[in-house]
């Protein structure tokens, strides 16, 4: 670190490249599942089948069911370890610089990067990629379905995923400092004042009559303002009902896939 002319210290060039990279990365790293689930339509299924060089292997004392489970094997070992690995290099940037920048747990790539949620999303990837390339059979459409499926997951959840947790709710007075009502490192989801008889009122009530506020809650009653937020403790639970979910429609998905297999292969 080093002072500026007002004796302001400023992080040096070093951290504020590790800023960088722990701000855009975890953005990058939600690429990951889509390029997972691909790979696996694509290359690994896909193309076989439409190649015809699938029934070279079912010639060599191989069975549907055995040709399909190796690829989807390796595929999970190779996507859960090296994201995995990944989650790991992230997690040891992000506590270096976690609660120094404005970089929030909550933030969508920051959030998945930092836990195991992201393996079960690559895992979800190799599932949809077994699935939508036999039904696609062909090498890039195939790709695109997938990571067009892969990519609506990831969005839905994560659009979903801080209505499951009931929020917490602060109040205090008119006369208090706003900036205290909530923990500095919980995620806010709501913010107003409360009147007289238990009603809410949106934050911007009285954004017109600023130069009159107090007037303007004398008015309408108000007699406190309030926060609704998950404190960060709602992390891991969070992290593990997701997961949880992911795994669950990751088996729905290779399920589907070997039913698929066998129902074509009579």
């Amino acid at each position: 670190m080093w002072a500026g002319p007002r004796g302001i210290p400023y992080p040096n060039r070093g951290y504020n490249v590790l800023r960088l990279f722990m701000e855009f990365g975890g953005t990058y790293l939600l690429l990951l599942p889509v390029l997972v689930g691909a790979f696996v339509a694509g290359p690994m299924t896909a193309r076989e089948l439409e190649s015809g060089t699938w029934r070279l292997a079912l010639t060599q004392s191989t069975t549907p069911r055995a040709w399909l489970g190796a690829k989807v094997l390796v595929a999970a070992v190779v996507a859960a370890l090296g994201s995995a690995a990944l989650v790991a290099v992230y997690r040891l940037g992000w506590d270096r610089v976690a609660g120094t920048y404005q970089l929030a747990w909550s933030d969508r790539g920051t959030y998945e990067a930092t836990g195991p949620v992201l393996v079960a999303y690559c895992l979800l990837g190799v599932a949809l990629g077994a699935l939508v390339g036999q039904l696609v059979r062909r090498t890039l459409a195939a790709m695109a379905v997938t990571g067009l499926l892969t990519g609506l997951v990831l969005l839905g959840l994560g659009s979903l995923r801080w209505s499951v947790l009931s929020t917490q709710t602060a109040t205090m007075p008119l006369s208090g400092n706003p900036a205290r009502l909530v923990p500095h490192d919980a995620l806010l989801t709501d913010v107003g004042f409360l009147t007289a008889t238990g009603g809410r009122l949106p934050a911007h009530t009285c954004i017109e009559r600023k130069h009159d506020a107090a007037a303007c809650f004398a008015d309408l009653h108000v007699t406190a303002r309030y926060a609704e937020f998950h404190p960060a403790s709602h992390y891991w639970p969070t992290q593990l009902l997701e997961t949880s979910l992911v795994l669950a429609l990751c088996a729905a998905a290779l399920y589907a896939a070997f039913r698929l297999l066998r129902a074509r292969r009579g």
